[in-house]
């Protein structure tokens, strides 16, 4: 077919441009997931210990119901939130080999040659599946390396595979949606976030004989979970996540003949036909804005979801050293409650720094696009246009997780009557994890400003603290390993103390790295 001419030399060309990237996380993750057999079978060696521990509306919340008490079984459950890694990282993938690609005007030149139409999101499709396959017969040879039962192993496999092959599908339709990729990631992210809040939220319901239970079966991520690995082992579940991933990769390829090279089929929205952009700050506001909103708002609701469970983790045993060491790990100093709290306040600190980077990327997307040039060209200088655009990813992430902290603090706060002594603790706690975010989005301008070609590379900063707090969670971890994490030296809030000095350190490293970043720009070509 002519439209797909070219597609095994861009398969070849994709893998040469992840050749570092896509290994990495493949290895990383199979390696995490593993790690868990002889982690938690240490921790939780009997089946009642495993019961009483994931008995539990705070647990049911972060990683859905437990089918059963073997290992195999627990383990899979703790993994939850894993394939929700899988996914994003799936979605991501097709959206920077076709989105991205267009944006940048890569797919125009490659259109030139003996390239087809739909070559490009093929190839994208066809690399982010194959990684999504190797993950899953590595993840189920690893696991029954482990002494666990091959159908489990394979049916854990299909789990992570059918998560991250529906996701590379809403990649493939976002992609086609919007002209931006930034844009297209946030729509992307939006649904993976939906799915995950749908779960969450039906469990919950579902384990308190509530009315809402079925929201989870609305929810791709739901569908993964109930496939049950070591227990039912649903195997004809993982047909329906094949089912909805063709759907979604015939609805992308559909939408992809509807639109021209380089435009999304929603229309961009137009400015006023009198007017002007009085600053370089008012620019990067138009730019921002909708960004800023987005994060705000899903920080809110998952503040209220988190602070709407968390009564519900006094109901575990507290004499229970295993479960209070793993809490303890998770982040929390004292009280069960409280340690629940520092732990999901700390993930939203995690996910935070996510809107950090990708917010300071979109300063090299303007440089990338050629927009930046005309901005420089009158009197705004490299500072004034460079700082325009770090003020949303400095102060961006502190907006999203004040609204997490209110709503966090006002939902637990309602539920045990206290919303005057809570909602100050819960919105200290947020705001403690800033001066991490700082840290990643520091990294980020450091970046940009001396290796801008590498400026993908900020990532690695979220993805790295990421798994050393999916390590650390799990079992004891050498302190070297921990002490990587910005996250780590942060105050254990609510609940802990607070160490002023390394909070100061912090915030002098991420303004020795901005200054230094913001130098290298200032040294640079624009574009480099």
């Amino acid at each position: 077919m002519k439209s797909l001419a070219g597609t095994g030399g861009l398969i070849r060309l994709i893998l040469r441009r992840d050749r570092i990237v896509l290994p990495l996380w493949i290895v990383l993750l199979t390696a995490i997931s593993v790690s868990y057999v002889k982690q938690y079978g240490d921790l939780f060696p009997t089946p009642d210990s495993r019961v009483k521990y994931a008995s539990n509306a705070g647990f049911i919340t972060l990683y859905g119901e437990l089918s059963g008490s073997s290992l195999g079984e627990f383990v899979t459950w703790r993994l939850g939130f894993v394939p929700v890694m899988v996914g994003l990282i799936s979605l991501l993938t097709v959206i920077r080999h076709t989105r991205v690609e267009e944006e940048s005007g890569r797919r125009e030149l490659l259109g030139a040659t003996v390239v087809g139409r739909h070559a490009q999101l093929a190839a994208a499709l066809v690399v982010t599946l194959g990684a999504n396959l190797v993950l899953a017969v590595l993840l189920a040879l690893g696991m029954h390396s482990q002494n666990l039962p091959l159908a489990g192993s394979v049916a854990i496999g299909i789990v992570y595979a059918g998560t991250g092959w529906l996701f590379a599908g809403v990649g493939a339709v976002a992609a086609q949606l919007t002209a931006g990729a930034g844009t297209a990631r946030g729509i992307a992210i939006g649904v993976l976030g939906a799915a995950y809040v749908l779960r969450a939220a039906g469990d919950t319901s579902a384990h308190t004989n509530g009315p809402l239970a079925w929201l989870s079966y609305i929810s791709p991520i739901g569908w993964a979970q109930q496939i049950h690995p070591y227990a039912q082992n649903r195997w004809w579940l993982g047909g329906v996540l094949l089912m909805a991933t063709i759907a979604l990769i015939a609805a992308a390829v559909g939408l992809a003949v509807r639109r021209d090279v380089g435009a999304g089929l929603l229309p961009d929205r137009l400015g006023p036909a009198d007017g002007t952009v009085g600053s370089a700050f008012g620019l990067a506001w138009r730019l921002h804005r909708g960004l800023l909103v987005a994060w705000t708002a899903g920080f809110a609701l998952l503040g209220l979801l988190f602070g709407g469970v968390a009564k519900g983790v006094g109901d575990m045993m507290r004499d229970d050293r295993a479960i209070q060491e793993m809490f303890q790990r998770m982040g929390g100093a004292s009280g069960l409650i409280d340690s629940f709290l520092a732990g999901v306040t700390m993930l939203g600190g995690l996910i935070a720094s996510a809107y950090a980077v990708q917010a300071t990327l979109r300063m090299r997307v303007e440089e990338t696009s050629g927009r930046a040039e005309p901005v420089l060209a009158t009197a705004t200088s490299r500072w004034q246009w460079a700082a325009s655009h770090l003020l949303f990813s400095l102060l961006g992430p502190a907006v999203a997780l004040l609204a997490a902290g209110v709503m966090q603090g006002l939902a637990y706060g309602a539920a045990i009557g206290d919303v005057g002594g809570q909602l100050p603790r819960m919105v200290a706690a947020a705001l403690a994890q800033l001066p991490a975010v700082w840290v990643l989005a520091a990294l980020a301008i450091a970046i940009i400003g001396f290796f801008p070609q590498a400026s993908m590379a900020s990532w690695a900063g979220p993805a790295l603290c990421i798994l050393i707090g999916l390590v650390s969670a799990g079992a004891a971890t050498a302190t070297w390993i921990r002490d990587i994490s910005p996250y780590t030296h942060l105050p254990s809030l609510p609940g802990g103390s607070v160490d002023a000095g390394a909070l100061i350190a912090l915030v002098a490293i991420s303004a020795a790295l901005s200054l230094a970043g913001l130098l290298g720009l200032r040294r640079r070509d624009v574009p480099a």
